[in-house]
């Protein structure tokens, strides 16, 4: 059983950045897909990145392609999300979620992901 952690968000202006950590304790973190997801009040819980167990393949929402990085280090058992050019959108609860995926494969649905952390707050100000 994996557990996660996730750290970093809080309060940025639109245009600047912050950086998500989601530690991971428990299990075999190498083995498993990580991946980032968001959810605002009244909506679903949406995918927003995801990484496979070596960080050579990697998914990414639309509406946060070219401006979201997802990286990992298994040495330390955490994987980050690095977000710029934030926009007022872009505020919601982020989840980082586990998914046994030892192949390397990566999956973009709430579903497929068995262990999630409480969340972290980001809130962009326009």
């Amino acid at each position: 059983q994996v557990h996660v952690v996730e750290s970093g968000g809080g309060l940025v202006q639109a245009g600047g950045s912050l950086r998500l950590s989601c530690a991971a304790s428990g299990g075999t973190f190498s083995a498993n897909t990580m991946g980032w997801f968001r959810q605002t009040p009244g909506k679903e819980r949406e995918f927003v990145a995801a990484i496979n167990w070596s960080g050579g393949r990697t998914s990414y929402a639309d509406s946060v392609k070219g401006r979201f990085t997802i990286s990992r280090d298994n040495a330390k058992n955490t994987v980050y999300l690095q977000m710029n050019s934030l926009k007022a959108e872009d505020t919601a609860v982020y989840y980082c979620a586990a998914d046994y995926q030892p192949y390397g494969v990566v999956r973009t649905t709430r579903i497929s992901y068995e262990y999630w952390g409480q969340g972290t707050q980001v809130t962009v100000s326009s």
